[in-house]
C-alpha cells in the first residue's frame, strides 16, 4: 500500500492542516505517524498520491512553522519504507 503523509511537530497544526485539506474536498485522515518517520508529534495527515500537487500548494501558501516534511510511505511485504519528498 502506497500513500503519502504530511508531518508536523505540533499536533494542533496537524489537525489544522487536515481540516484545511477537508475544506478543499481532499480526502485525508489523521493517523499515527509510522515509526520510520521520526520527526513528528506522533500523528500525521495521510492522503492519496493523486492529491500531492494540491497538498504542496496549500503548504506553500500557509505558514506552518512546525512543518516536518512530506513522506511517501511504501509497503513492501510486511515492512514499510519512508521516503522524504520535502
Amino acid at each position: 500500500m502506497d500513500y503519502y503523509i504530511v508531518v508536523f511537530r505540533a499536533r494542533s497544526q496537524t489537525i489544522n492542516f487536515a481540516n484545511l485539506l477537508s475544506s478543499y474536498k481532499v480526502q485525508c485522515q489523521i493517523i499515527n505517524t509510522p515509526r520510520k518517520v521520526n520527526v513528528s508529534c506522533g500523528i500525521s495527515v495521510k492522503f492519496s498520491p493523486k492529491d500531492l500537487v494540491i497538498v504542496e500548494k496549500l503548504l506553500s501558501r500557509r505558514n506552518f512553522d512546525t512543518f516536518g516534511g512530506i513522506y511517501h510511505i511504501i509497503g513492501i511485504g510486511g515492512t514499510q519504507r519512508a521516503i522524504r519528498l520535502k
